[in-house]
């Protein structure tokens, strides 16, 4: 599973730098191959692997944070793997092949 998210704590600070680099270090420290945006960020792993990544990120917002705002978008196909990297280069790849959006 693919699971793209984006966690802003909100009725803090108006700096929510720090808490977002929290949620981030919990991603990195999950072991999951990740990737992290300037809006979002995914992570790959087994359905559970992922919400449990999700939810702890959840949790450590609203810590700092007396309310958290979730954006999160899930990519369930079981059986593959890599997605993270692979559908990334499948665009990159038909883009180098001349892919005309006209």
């Amino acid at each position: 599973m693919l699971g793209s998210f984006s966690v802003t704590p909100m009725g803090g600070s108006d700096s929510v730098g720090d808490v977002v680099a929290g949620c981030v270090r919990i991603v990195r420290d999950s072991g999951l191959p990740n990737e992290t945006s300037a809006m979002f960020t995914t992570v790959e792993g087994e359905p559970a692997e992922v919400l449990a990544v999700i939810e702890r990120c959840i949790e450590y917002a609203a810590r700092h944070a007396p309310r958290v705002s979730v954006v999160a978008k899930l990519d369930h196909r079981p059986g593959h793997e890599g997605a993270l990297a692979g559908k990334v280069a499948r665009v990159e790849q038909a883009l180098e092949q001349g892919s005309d959006p006209s």
